[in-house]
């Protein structure tokens, strides 16, 4: 096979003492934290805002940050922060005003307790805001390329920008790209999805609509609950198994997510469904995103034709990108189990609790597994300190975790703790002059805990 040789000197060099890869609900927290501890912290988004899944591919809403039962706020810190500020400028309803079963929710009863409704145009401002105020450096328009490592240690973050290539020599790098994109580079042992075979969950291309007659939605899913299937699928199945019948619906989903936003009468779709996508790879992304707008709009033929109260909604938008929930997994000091999840088990060295249900699409693209825990489990720090790099700490859907495991707590609200948790290690390191693997985990827990975050140690 050809090969290309490209050899180039780089002359931009950044010095923060730590850099954030990534702007998504990770990276946002993970930046405001480590500058917040003290440590000199620049953050990289290849897009030109931040807010990730939440923003550029319209994923929303947040999903429950309270216990299994419902009863308490347990994801909180930067998170709830954030939700609060949003608040504040009109762009989102605080959990604790919102109960399951709602639209806000989808009509879903099950582990849909406590979501948080927003808007995707305030999360970049109010995050943009707080990272900002932290004295976070942040550069926008620059993709993270490569790294350079000296035995176990990155050298230097290679980044492209519109001027060209740059180096970030930075002391503790925090990968919060989502795919592992940099622990990968470093030459992190990696998995992507299930060990076993390497497959991942299916992708979904949100949509915006709006004009929607909100309350004769209400009025007719409170005339057919009895058709619902319990406990998950909520609204709307029955005209699917119809669908089904007479062909109009080929989409390979059982269940229709139909999310009202915090502006009455304008409702995110949560509905599509793209199988066998890998999202390391720019040519399976993009056709998935060509897939996703298409089938983004028989949804949307779909439901104004037969949900009363469509009829005129109009499309705002499909996400400027595919929602893609698994890629890569990195190999840490700790490897999070289904079972761990399963059994709510706690550890000594827990950075967040959280009690997001087990959510695993089929591979074939209908049923799959969805199991709301107890009470809650825990995330260990080990799992965000990666084997074979001692400089990276990892935050987000990629840490170590089975895949069966992370299908739990990939959603943004423990993404955002398991970053903060990161943001806060990377200054603690600065600080002490230590790597991420010889962080106090004790000093660590009572800073986070100092800074709002719930670890059921107080």
């Amino acid at each position: 096979m050809p090969e290309v040789n490209y050899i180039a000197k780089i002359g931009d060099i950044y010095t923060p003492e730590v850099l954030v890869v990534g702007g998504g609900p990770a990276g946002i927290a993970a930046a405001i934290s480590s500058a917040r501890n003290g440590a000199e912290t620049m953050l990289i988004e290849k897009y030109g805002f931040l807010g990730g899944m939440a923003t550029n591919a319209l994923v929303g809403p947040f999903m429950t940050c309270y216990d299994g039962k419902g009863e308490t706020q347990i994801i909180k810190g930067v998170f709830d922060e954030l939700v609060r500020r949003m608040e504040e400028l009109g762009g989102a309803i605080h959990p604790s005003k919102v109960g399951w079963s709602t639209s806000y929710a989808a009509f879903i009863e099950k582990g849909h307790h406590h979501v948080t409704p927003f808007d995707s145009e305030v999360l970049k401002i109010a995050a943009e805001d707080m990272l900002q105020e932290s004295g976070v450096k942040l550069l926008y328009y620059t993709q993270f390329i490569d790294c350079i490592t000296e035995g176990n240690k990155i050298k230097s973050v290679i980044a492209g920008r519109k001027e060209g290539l740059c180096a970030i020599n930075a002391k503790i790098i925090i990968d919060c790209s989502g795919d592992a994109d940099v622990a990968e580079k470093a030459g992190v042992p990696t998995v992507k999805g299930r060990q076993k075979d390497n497959s991942m969950q299916p992708a979904t291309m949100f949509f915006r609509v709006c004009n929607v007659d909100s309350d004769r939605v209400y009025e007719y899913v409170d005339e057919n609950k009895h058709l619902m299937d319990k406990p998950f699928f909520g609204a709307f199945n029955w005209l699917i198994k119809e669908g089904r019948k007479t062909g109009e619906w080929d989409i390979k989903r059982d269940e229709m997510g139909t999310y009202e936003t915090n502006q009455k009468g304008e409702w995110k779709l949560n509905t599509t469904r793209i199988t066998e996508v890998d999202g390391t790879k720019s040519s399976e992304l993009t056709l998935a995103s060509i897939e996703g707008r298409k089938q983004a709009r028989k949804v949307y033929s779909f439901l104004k034709k037969h949900v009363p109260g469509f009829e005129n909604a109009k499309m705002m938008e499909t996400g400027a990108a595919i929602g893609i929930r698994e890629t890569r997994h990195i190999e840490g000091k700790y490897v999070i189990q289904k079972e761990d999840i399963l059994n709510s088990r706690t550890f000594e060295d827990d950075i967040l609790l959280c009690a997001n249900a087990i959510d695993i699409h089929a591979d074939d693209g209908s049923g799959g597994e969805y199991v709301v825990v107890d009470k809650w489990y825990g995330i260990p720090y080990r799992s965000l300190v990666p084997n074979n790099c001692d400089n990276l700490l990892v935050a987000g859907r990629s840490i170590s975790s089975a895949s069966e495991a992370v299908s739990a707590f990939r959603v943004m609200p423990p993404c955002f703790g398991i970053g903060q948790a990161a943001g806060t290690a990377a200054a603690i390191c600065i600080k002490d002059a230590v790597s991420p693997e010889a962080v106090s985990v004790n000093k660590l827990q009572k800073t986070l805990i100092s800074q709002g975050v719930f670890l059921d140690k107080q």
